[in-house]
């Protein structure tokens, strides 16, 4: 026993480098996995079964409200003192349909102390008021008698935003048809129609059954002390006496003994006549290593390449736009898998459901074939080994999928957490299994879909009135609820409103500030840690070499510059992307190309990159073709590419057509869950070149590209196949490369002769830098949408006016995103969030909304930010918390692969370390007179500042902002 816990289990894990201790809390029964190993970016995590049994969103509500202040941390908000003034490396709390997650990180040792220490108060011991109730979850706003009530709430108007979300429908939808009797049948998040019934006695009752240790499930990742992991613990823990659980047990599901069908709309405008549908089986519980796994890479085998038989076999219908369903759901109690169609119309779906069994029955009769097999076993195997969780820190993918065995439980038998985190001998028994011939996936397929009753199919088809609906409905609903109330009671309404918009807006005390713990600048490190590059030539063209430890994995990247692309070449630059690898070669069709990349590589992609280049009006554009490899698979990967680079085939009308097919289905289910993102690209399209490349690329002006080009494909084929060839002849050349390999000096040794090979088998061009691609947009511009949410953004060239952004730029920054806009247009202003985004390179500055229920209400908060900085006190300890949350920003964590590409973003933008480090600087040497300089770039953005809207197109005309608005969906 160790302070306080017993220890149930020890296993060394080789594959992860890491040893793993199980432990149990002897007073209260809390769990703990505490995984030990040389990783600094280190994880904690403090979970929760939360099943609700309703879809008030009560556990969802309660994930916002407890990180609103608590008994050692009382303020108003300390999840935002720590974004303002920590190191962290992760930092959030998510929600689940079984189970709620606060996980923090950070590579500094302090600092992750800190964290940890606020979110076990807030866990513990939030102070969770009505008003708490009323500003996260839902709440009536009314400002006078005579005026409509309405409601209003963080959550409420979240949910509104993942309901206007076909997608997200789609999902919850497939997921809720298979778990009619358990917690999955329910929306975790909250129904908008519901949430308003949640009551602050629901409210607590839900926070006092289940925020216990009895019910938690703590977690440890990293390089810190074992020992003072179960100390921190125990030391929260032991305040608690055990308590009976039983009741956020998760049951099975029941099985079926017949199909269900299920017909669901969706909010559509007049434009949109097409649905979606999916297909899903129960499968089998989770905690079965073999099994998991097997139907891991049996995912892979069905969709996970554009060749993949079922994914071909859906495609090549011509019944719909884009593969729909989250294909194997491995993270509840209960695997599900889900596919179909989307961008399909209704009438079809019996046709495509034909399709889908059609193919799995080919499969489990005829067999699979042995190289697609070998594709998925490959691309598996390389996923695991690599463990590349991209901007999450490693440990809280493993903290995840500790808890998708580790959470369920029952009479019998313990949760195990260790059940899926030890690949290897899974893998080696799926691999001798194949290799003595047993039909491991046929008899799966056989057993798991094709004789499975437990099935549901689901079709989401448009309804061009529904969101009138729903307004109407809550239109209706609010009036009933105003009329029923007495002249006493309506003022109680405007009272209570006006005290939480009084409370919101007062600052939380110095003294209370002041428990918040965090580090100090003199804790900072002053240097900036270059990332080792090494400038070198290969077959005429720079090459870039990162020495850094890649695991034994060569990371390359080919760029070829798109500045000599015409402007009406440019858009073209994604499906050019897909079309390289996805549409075959001279000498192989498409099925045998993407099994060749699948069997042999880690991945080969196109990406298309454009940024500003530092001091100049100058744009770095370059189309990468980035890949990843073994060094035992390095040659042939290199070999693929040349393939790639000499041979694509560019004039297979049936595979581009299904290519921009695709891509515009994406795009169009892109704008509702990340219009944030598209209002931003939008703006800064209009303050420089580089923008302007982004937004033809990628934005909304790619999406009406690709409209057109589905058009002109039946029109003019050989007119587009042309514009293909002419691409491939001006941008595919030697004269425009440039080579950026990350991996350890004796890997590159092996590395770079093959990537002289494949740079010497481009052609020289001589073409010329195009002109400029010119963009005319309004200054004032409304995107209509079916939304119930807006994404409201103004955004400036602040160079134009004289006015250039260093380092203090983003410590102001920080305090802007944090402080003002986290208030104005969060907290008061009922948003799901707000961004202040200010670009260094090109100048510029954007305000932008995330899920938010206002429009003119949020301009008029971001012209107000002026003011708040030149009236804020920015005493020393809020100067302090910004500048530790920049230079956190700045040395944001990154896996080496990672390293390797933003290095060679900087070197084409021209950011050299001096430059780096003199940003750092500024950073660390901010003062007061920065913030109130900085006002004059906000009056810039409030004065001369364009406005772009995407949302609801009533909103948008109520606000008064004489919006240009069109409809783009």
């Amino acid at each position: 026993m160790s302070h306080g816990f017993t220890k149930i289990q020890e296993q060394a894990i080789p594959e992860l480098a890491s040893v793993a201790h199980v432990y149990r809390h002897d007073k209260t029964g809390a769990r703990v996995l505490s995984i030990v190993n040389d990783d600094e970016n280190k994880v904690f995590g403090i979970s929760f079964r939360t099943p609700p049994e309703d879809s008030t969103g009560v556990a969802h509500i309660l994930e916002h409200s407890v990180l609103c202040g608590s008994d050692k941390y009382p303020v108003k908000e300390p999840f935002v003192e720590l974004l303002k003034g920590s190191l962290q490396t992760f930092l959030n709390a998510l929600t689940f349909p079984d189970k709620t997650c606060y996980p923090v990180a950070s590579a500094n040792t302090q600092d992750f102390y800190n964290l940890i220490d606020v979110y076990l108060d807030a866990v513990f011991h939030p102070r969770l008021t009505p008003n708490t109730l009323k500003q996260e979850g839902w709440h009536y706003e009314l400002e006078a008698p005579d005026k409509p009530i309405t409601y209003k709430g963080v959550v409420y108007n979240e949910m509104k935003g993942a309901y206007s979300s076909p997608d997200s429908l789609l999902y919850e939808h497939s997921q809720q048809s298979l778990f009619p009797d358990t917690t999955y049948g329910i929306d975790s998040g909250g129904d908008p129609l519901v949430i308003p019934s949640l009551t602050f006695k629901q409210f607590m009752a839900f926070h006092e059954d289940h925020y216990h240790p009895s019910n938690a499930y703590a977690y440890f990742y990293g390089d810190d002390d074992p020992e003072k992991r179960l100390e921190i613990l125990d030391a929260v823990f032991s305040e608690y006496e055990k308590i009976n659980v039983e009741k956020t047990r998760v049951p099975l599901q029941g099985r079926f003994d017949e199909a269900k069908q299920v017909r669901k709309p969706y909010p559509a405008s007049e434009r949109l006549a097409k649905g979606m549908f999916t297909v899903n089986w129960l499968l089998a519980e989770t905690a079965d290593a073999n099994l998991n796994l097997a139907l891991h890479i049996l995912e892979h085998i069905l969709i996970g390449l554009p060749s993949s038989p079922l994914k071909k076999a859906l495609m090549d219908s011509g019944l719909g736009d884009d593969l729909a369903g989250v294909g194997l759901e491995a993270d509840m109690r209960q695997m599900f898998f889900s596919v179909g169609l989307k961008g399909m119309h209704p009438s079809n779906a019996i046709k495509a459901e034909s399709v889908i069994f059609h193919a799995i029955k080919d499969l489990v009769e005829n067999g699979i074939a042995a190289e697609d097999i070998e594709a998925a076993v490959n691309s598996v195997e390389f996923a695991l080994r690599e463990n590349n969780t991209g901007s999450y820190p490693r440990g809280l993918s493993l903290m995840f999928q500790a808890l998708s065995t580790w959470l369920y439980d029952d009479e019998e038998c313990e949760g195990d957490p260790l059940t899926l985190l030890p690949f290897e001998e899974p893998l080696k028994n799926v691999k001798a299994w194949i290799a003595n011939g047993e039909k491991i996936f046929e008899e799966l397929l056989a057993r798991l879909f094709l004789h499975n009753p437990h099935r549901t199919t689901v079709l989401l088809e448009p309804d061009h009135q529904m969101a009138a609906k729903i307004a109407h409905k809550e239109a209706n609903r609010l009036i009933k609820v105003k009329d029923s109330l007495s002249a006493e009671q309506v003022e109680k309404v405007i009272a209570d409103a006006a005290e939480l918009s009084r409370l919101q807006g007062e600052p939380d005390s110095p003294e209370a500030l002041n428990t918040i713990p965090r580090l100090s600048v003199a804790d900072l490190p002053r240097e900036n840690r270059p990332i080792p590059t090494e400038e070198r030539e290969i077959a005429g063209a720079p090459l870039l070499f990162h020495d850094l430890p890649t695991n034994g994995i060569a990371y390359f990247d080919l760029g070829f510059d798109l500045s000599v692309l015409p402007a009406e070449l440019l858009p073209y630059a994604g499906v050019f992307g897909r079309a390289l690898t996805e549409s075959g070669t001279a000498k192989r069709d498409y099925v045998d190309l993407s099994q060749w990349i699948a069997r042999t590589s880690g991945g080969i992609w196109a990406q298309p990159f454009a940024a500003p280049v530092r001091g100049s009006a100058k744009a770095a554009s370059r189309l990468f073709l980035r890949a990843k490899a073994t060094g035992d698979k390095l040659a042939e990967t290199v070999e693929i590419l040349t393939e790639i680079l000499t041979s694509a085939t560019l004039d297979n009308k049936e595979r581009l057509t299904r290519i921009v097919s695709e891509a515009r289905a994406r795009a169009e289910q892109h704008l509702v869950p990340a219009g944030h993102q598209v209002v931003a690209t939008r703006l800064r399209a209009r303050t420089h070149a580089a923008h302007a490349m982004e937004e033809a690329m990628s934005g909304l002006s790619n999406l009406d590209f690709l409209r057109s080009l589905e058009e002109r494909l039946e029109a003019d084929f050989r007119g587009v196949a042309k514009d293909l060839e002419r691409m491939r002849s001006l941008l595919l050349s030697r004269s425009g490369l440039i080579v950026n390999a990350t991996m350890d000096a004796d890997l590159f040794a092996a590395a770079e002769p093959e990537l002289a090979s494949v740079a010497s088998a481009l052609p020289e061009s001589d073409a010329a830098p195009a002109s400029g691609f010119p963009l005319d947009f309004p200054a004032r511009e409304g995107l209509a949408i079916p939304a119930q949410v807006n994404y409201v953004g103004k955004g400036v060239s602040l160079a134009e006016h004289g006015i250039t952004l260093g380092g203090a730029a983003q410590v102001v920054n920080k305090l802007i995103r944090t402080g003002y806009l986290w208030e104005k247009v969060r907290v008061q202003g009922g948003a799901y969030g707000a961004f202040c985004l200010l670009d260094r390179l090109a100048g510029a500055m954007a305000m932008v909304s995330y899920r938010d229920p206002n429009v003119a209400a949020t301009v008029k908060a971001f012209d107000g930010v002026a003011d708040y900085l030149e009236t804020i006190d920015v005493n020393a300890d809020e100067l302090e918390k910004s500048i530790i949350g920049a230079i956190g920003e700045i040395d944001a964590y990154q896996l080496p692969d990672a390293k390797g590409f933003t290095a060679l973003t900087r070197y084409l933008t021209g950011q050299d370390d001096d430059y780096l480090q003199e940003i750092r600087e500024q950073a660390l040497s901010a003062t007061e007179a920065d913030f109130r300089a900085f006002a004059e770039a906000v009056r810039v953005n409030a004065a001369h500042g364009d406005i772009c809207v995407l949302g609801d197109s009533l909103a948008m005309e109520n606000a008064d902002l004489d919006l240009e608005i069109r409809q783009v969906l």
